[in-house]
């Protein structure tokens, strides 16, 4: 009867490449040739590792590329259950939560900030080696693993679709034939963290091995939540307190804190079977169910940075007012199967297949409360027949998901050859996806007259096709010497049918309403916009579309776009003795361009340049690609003992692909903006750009050594130098109000040449600034040593990360009030495990020990800096059973 969860010691993340110099090195370290190792085992010898990076199953140290590999044991030491935790404990490799449920992994400075429907990441996610292509998938609890595997770099040759920053392949653990075993735990934390695993494995015949697996996790919000009743008072501009509150109510209903933004509320099933009839026939199939129920994060002050302005949080750090309860309904059915041939030695065909389906409804406020500052407000009641574009006291802003299905399928085949001096792997592969989302937002208080707008997007039929054939090579042309050759050839299409824009950000009209509220006509007695109880169901996106009909026709959507590349992998690996080897490798990827919604680029206004009436656009964009350069050493010492993989690598980073608010274009205004809106004629939409070159040279480190019985040390290093290059446009609007009151340079002055594509932009020039979610040196150490007392194993371990500052945005702003960067920062995680002799174990643990706390985001909240936040300190206990 095999045992779960009873390794001795956990294991670190190793594999990366590195600096041939190294080898010499390594060699006269006293490697002992195999058979001598074979001949005289040290019970200290580190296990072997295999990974599947290549395609084919091959020992961590003797993979040519940089791999980082994390078993199960590892992930649940360090309290990570979804692919958030990775962040900074892999070399280069920063996750950031992201909108709609979305995450967004930067592997090297290179990711993607688009998590739309027809959005696409920049780090590829596999799951048991099959691609997997919305980045709420990344969210899927990590449980009964057998190991995940993070590489970096562009994968334009074998794995799944064309990626441009790396690729996270998570391998569940598969059924096992001829062992019937299980397992469960319950983990208990702070803020009432209740966490339960359970692990059943059937071995039914040597034909037949099924495996089932639940995993389930709730947890309270760890913010202070309260209601947002704002009602706004400074008498001296008109607006009297009246006991009603000035923000909308339909939703703001009481919440516990098990329904407190930050909380945790999901559950995870699997169900495998694993056939083999024949020898030569190796058939998987599992059914996976993903169920996320948690209200989602909220965008927080940075209280710190705010501190010592007139920003400064009033109440608790943590404090925040919200009138919309985060709430989230999202479930995913993953159907995956893969058929394994041998038909002869050496030779193998295998087909692979994949189907999910992606539900969701959300709801979030994206305002959290934060309105302007008294001294802020320079909006005065009643406003006049003009209204008034300047300050209101209130903001509150709603974003809506009532409704989306993400259906995709994957099919890969692929033929696998293996002989004494030659692996290939060819294979062709095709993913399609049709998406539908109905998607809304609101900013319920707009000037001129405080009326509600809002846009809603109905996009019923959105369809993206990834196409591709590849093949690659690996030929040992002399003893030690292997030459490596792939290519892929990709085709990607995307296209949207019936997709319609209703409604619109004019805050001139009443549309909103619908109708069922009259606030009157501007300027004349007894106009007045709406209070926070006069806004009902019936109006906005919750009506559906009916309720925008007096905005007018909706825009259509209907566009399509196609682009196609060829990507491929030169490389050379010299094994200078059986353990260690060095490699250097030529690598590209690429990610797809893509369009947007289409939207009127002079926002319902009339533009300086160009024909009269809406100008539409869909604000296309091209594709990025990424070319990596590589030189690396892996090499086993001390009687293998001690592995250390070291990677050299430079990156050059064309035509990055930005998701966010830039400039799309410049209106007529019949007097000049005021001096403190000084870009009240430019129009910004949500959009994709390409953005210029990025040079990114780097160097990753990462080692496990044994030092002696008991005893297990890893750790890791990272460098990485990202510069921006050749980025003539960008555009410097961060905190611009409150820039020169903060002790920071003032923003740049619209731009008013004869170059057309600059005009109406604050230029800025961020040559050699570097990329967001790239510190420039990160580490990590950990250490556990086992004792054995009386039949027990008592195991303390104890994990240490540093990361050095990480920018947020390309402006790269330091300031003490308005940076848009984290401070350089350490974690601690510790824990106490003991095993006993029968099948069960405890383990005592804290998190995050010294109670950082660190963001993962950073916005412009309008004179200080908002981001979502990870989890402070965190204490527990887990309890598990093996049988």
């Amino acid at each position: 009867m095999r045992t779960l969860g009873r390794s001795r010691f956990p294991l670190n993340a190793v594999a990366v490449a590195t600096l041939s110099c190294l080898a010499p090195w390594a060699a006269a370290q006293g490697q002992a040739p195999a058979a001598d190792a074979a001949a005289k085992p040290d019970k200290n010898e580190l296990p072997t590792i295999t990974v599947n990076a290549t395609r084919v199953s091959s020992g961590l140290m003797q993979t040519p590329v940089a791999v980082t590999a994390i078993t199960q044991e590892s992930l649940t030491r360090s309290g990570i259950t979804d692919v958030r935790g990775l962040s900074a404990s892999v070399p280069n490799l920063q996750i950031s939560s992201g909108a709609d449920s979305g995450v967004q992994i930067n592997i090297r400075g290179v990711g993607s900030t688009n998590f739309t429907e027809i959005g696409d990441p920049a780090v590829g996610l596999h799951v048991d080696g099959l691609y997997s292509p919305r980045p709420q998938g990344a969210l899927a609890l990590m449980f009964d693993l057998e190991q995940v595997e993070v590489l970096r770099g562009p994968q334009g040759t074998l794995f799944g679709r064309n990626s441009t920053g790396g690729s996270v392949n998570i391998i569940p653990a598969k059924p096992e034939f001829g062992s019937t075993y299980g397992s469960a735990e319950l983990d208990l934390g702070s803020y009432r963290k209740r966490q339960l695993n359970l692990v059943q494995n059937f071995g039914v015949s040597k034909e037949l091995a099924l495996r089932a697996t639940f995993s389930k996790v709730k947890r309270d919000g760890w913010i202070q939540q309260q209601q947002d009743f704002t009602d706004v008072d400074i008498p001296a501009l008109g607006w009297a307190a009246d006991g009603i509150p000035d923000v909308d109510q339909r939703r703001n209903t009481p919440v516990k804190r098990s329904g407190y933004y930050y909380n945790r509320d999901e559950w995870a099933a699997r169900l495998s079977a694993r056939l083999k009839p024949r020898p030569e026939l190796d058939w998987l199939v599992s059914y996976e169910r993903f169920q996320n129920n948690a209200a989602g994060d909220i965008e927080m002050k940075d209280c710190e940075q705010a501190a010592g302005t007139r920003f400064a949080c009033t109440g608790g750090p943590w404090e925040v007012k919200v009138n919309v309860p985060g709430k989230t309904d999202m479930s995913m059915d993953t159907l995956r199967s893969r058929l394994v041939w041998t038909p002869a030695p050496g030779s193998t065909i295998e087909y692979g297949f994949a189907r999910a389906n992606q539900r969701r409804s959300q709801q979030s406020d994206d305002d959290a409360g934060y309105h302007p500052l008294a001294s802020e407000v320079t909006v005065s009641r009643p406003v006049g027949p003009a209204g008034d574009e300047g300050v209101w006291p209130v903001r509150d802003e709603t974003s809506f998901t009532l409704g989306s299905k993400y259906l995709s399928t994957v099919h890969e085949l692929q033929y696998k050859r293996q002989s004494d001096d030659l692996q290939l792997v060819t294979g062709v592969f095709w993913m399609h996806e049709k998406n539908a989302i109905d998607y809304a937002q609101e900013q319920l208080v707009t000037v001129p007259y405080g009326f509600p707008t809002s846009q809603f997007y109905h996009q019923p039929n959105r369809q993206v096709d990834a196409k591709a054939v590849f093949a690659q090579a690996d030929w040992t042309f002399r003893p030690g010497w292997t030459a490596t050759l792939g290519g892929r050839f990709s085709h990607d299409s995307k296209t949207d049918q019936g997709g319609q824009v209703y409604g619109g950000w004019d805050g001139k009209t009443p549309a909103y309403y619908n109708g069922l509220f009259n606030p009157g006509t501007p300027g004349t007695p007894g106009f007045q916009a709406h209070n926070g109880h006069q806004l009902t169901e019936a109006m906005g996106p919750l009506a559906g579309v009916g309720a925008y009909a007096l905005w007018g026709e909706p825009a259509g959507n209907d566009h399509s776009e196609s682009w196609r590349k060829f990507t491929y992998r030169l490389g050379l690996s010299h094994q200078i003795t059986p353990n260690d080897m060095a490699y250097t490798s030529l690598a590209t990827g690429y990610k797809a361009g893509g369009f947007g919604d289409k939207d009127d680029r002079c926002g319902d206004k009339e533009c300086v340049d160009g024909p009269a009436g809406p100008q539409y656009s869909f604000f296309p964009y091209k594709p990025e690609t990424v070319t990596n350069f590589e030189l690396g050493y892996k090499g086993l010492m001390l009687n293998r003992r001690l592995s250390l993989a070291v990677t050299a690598f430079f990156s050059q980073y064309r035509d990055m692909q930005v998701t966010g608010d830039f400039f799309a274009s410049r209106i007529k205004r019949n007097e000049p903006c005021p001096a403190d809106k000084p870009t009240c004629d430019i129009v910004v939409k949500w959009q994709t750009v390409n953005v210029g070159v990025v040079d990114i040279p780097g160097l990753e480190v990462e080692l496990d050594y044994k030092p002696w019985a008991g005893a297990r040390l890893g750790g890791f290093f990272s460098y990485i130098n990202s510069k921006m290059r050749n980025y003539r446009t960008f555009n410097d609007g961060w905190n611009c109000g409150v820039r020169e009151e903060m002790g920071a340079p003032a923003c740049p002055a619209a731009y008013d040449g004869s170059e057309a594509e600059l005009r109406g932009r604050q230029i800025y020039d961020i040559t050699g600034n570097h990329l967001p979610l790239s510190p420039k040196y990160t580490f990590g150490i950990n250490f556990a040593q086992t004792f054995e007392v009386g039949g027990y194993e008592i195991t303390p371990w104890v994990n240490v990360k540093w990361q050095d500052k990480m920018y947020f945005t390309l402006r790269n702003l330091d300031n003490p009030h308005i940076s848009d960067a984290q401070k350089a920062f350490a974690k601690v995680d510790a824990s106490v495990r003991i095993n006993a002799p029968k099948y069960w174990h405890a383990e005592l643990y804290v998190l995050n020990a010294t109670n950082q706390m660190t963001r993962n985001s950073a916005r412009d909240g309008g004179g200080f800096v908002r981001g979502t936040w990870n989890d402070p300190r965190t204490v527990g206990i887990r309890l598990g059973v093996d049988y």
